[in-house]
């Protein structure tokens, strides 16, 4: 389907290669996604079954979390690990720079990305 949706679309110089590297792009899709849909049941078991979302509620969270996830593969690796270190564990700059071995200015355009992936998520258009 992303390969559908571009505007122009080259035929491949070796199809059979091609077709791999779609599939193993797939199946590492399909595991993340899987091990993302784990951790979230992981942490519904630690919180009381008295305050467990409903069925219905916990399968629209589910949606949102894998929505998320895709938005935030399109970032490189340092960069999403600097946005969720940032907006979920609430890191400074510096610490992240510290985590990741880079520096503070790149932090700042790694969170930059991020916070631009999500706009154009919500809004449609570029900054």
């Amino acid at each position: 389907m992303r390969l559908l949706g571009r505007k122009e679309l080259k035929a491949p110089h070796e199809p059979r290669a091609f077709l791999v590297a779609i599939a193993k792009g797939l199946l590492f899709d399909y595991f993340r996604r899987a091990a993302l849909e784990q951790a979230y049941l992981t942490e519904l078991m630690l919180i009381p079954e008295a305050e467990h979302p409903s069925l219905e509620a916990q399968q629209l969270i589910l949606e949102d979390l894998k929505a998320i996830d895709r938005l935030l593969a399109r970032l490189s690796s340092k960069a999403r690990a600097a946005f969720l270190y940032n907006r979920l564990d609430g890191m400074t700059h510096g610490e992240i720079a510290e985590r990741l071995g880079v520096s503070v200015p790149r932090v700042r355009q790694y969170l930059t990305q991020g916070i631009r992936q999500c706009y154009v998520a919500l809004y449609g258009e570029p900054v």
